[in-house]
């Protein structure tokens, strides 16, 4: 009776090594860093500005350059060409936010998790503020965000919205053009 129980455990077990040691190989390439590994290194400044953040999150930014949009003039953007946003009931000194909650679901902390490239923006203005165990980018003491309502990159659609969300200039003032 005891053979009986052992084959069909002996195969079982066979069959999960065999399936386990098929998950962690893959044409002979080292495995994949566990997910609590060290962020991957910032992009260089020849990354394209339609790619994707290293680390993968659309919320994290590695690079800031300052571009002339259509209706709002020389404003900061990220990697991807998206406006940052500065919002006027944030404080500048000391850095201070004021959106949370409902509001960051329309207006996207820029995250920030090592160096930032930068490209027209004097890296002596740029800074962070601690947030929820996160660190949001900030420029001349504004705390940066990313408009939901901006889908591509050049939009502005976030400009003046609510009369206190500006696209911020590379010197961290809101851009009084219209949007």
């Amino acid at each position: 009776m005891i053979p009986r129980r052992i084959v069909p455990n002996l195969v079982a077990g066979l069959a999960s090594a065999l399936l386990l040691g098929a998950c962690g190989s893959s044409t002979g390439a080292a495995p994949a860093a566990p997910a609590s590994s060290a962020p991957a290194p910032p992009a260089t400044p020849a990354t394209s500005a339609a790619s994707t953040p290293a680390t993968g999150s659309p919320d994290t930014t590695t690079s800031v350059t300052a571009r002339t949009l259509s209706g709002v003039g020389i404003v900061v953007t990220d990697e991807r060409g998206l406006a940052l946003y500065r919002y006027d009931k944030d404080q500048p000194s000391p850095s201070k936010w004021t959106c949370s909650g409902v509001c960051t679901k329309t207006w996207i902390p820029v995250i920030v998790q090592g160096p930032v490239q930068t490209s027209g923006v004097e890296k002596s203005l740029l800074g962070t503020v601690h947030r929820n165990g996160r660190t949001q980018l900030t420029l001349a003491g504004w705390p940066l965000y990313r408009y939901v309502g901006d889908t591509a990159a050049g939009q502005v659609n976030g400009q003046g919205k609510d009369g206190a969300w500006y696209a911020v200039t590379p010197a961290g003032k809101k851009s009084s053009a219209a949007g």
